[in-house]
């Protein structure tokens, strides 16, 4: 009777605990549209591609030893490749910046439909990386998105 009183109390407590912040997988909810400026549109000479256009989408996965940060941007036209996110300095303690850059094609292409522009980018984040962050930020030319913990 003893026992079984014991493991309904450690079940009651692992309720608590996937809602809690010791679930690594709670760390970073859904992506929200970031009320940060958008990145400049003045490439630095250190990378001269261009900041995306737009970011549809944000994600963050967990993986042992951190996690992959995933952004998915629409560029004006077909044929931009090469993309990454470029870190950006940040005063405010607790948050990794990112600007989503990618290179342009190198001759003029067809707009064409939004899912057939997509450039989806990502980056692993160590445990050591994440250690004391609560937001991260992903900034384009029109729009910005975050996740936060």
């Amino acid at each position: 009777m003893i026992l079984a009183a014991s493991i309904a109390g450690l079940l009651i407590g692992c309720g608590r605990v996937a809602e809690s912040r010791l679930n690594p997988f709670t760390w970073f909810g859904g992506s929200s549209t970031a009320s940060a400026v958008p990145a400049s549109t003045a490439a630095p000479e250190a990378d001269p591609r261009p900041v995306m256009d737009q970011i549809s989408s944000l994600t963050i996965d967990r993986t042992p030893g951190g996690a992959i940060l995933r952004a998915t941007g629409v560029p004006p036209t077909q044929g931009y490749w090469e993309g990454a996110l470029i870190p950006v300095e940040t005063a405010e303690p607790g948050v990794l910046s990112y600007t989503f850059r990618a290179a342009p094609p190198p001759e003029p292409t067809r707009v064409s439909t939004q899912a057939s522009r997509e450039v989806v980018v990502g980056l692993f984040l160590s445990n050591q990386t994440l250690a004391g962050v609560s937001e991260i930020n992903v900034a384009a030319a029109r729009n910005g998105l975050a996740v936060r913990r």
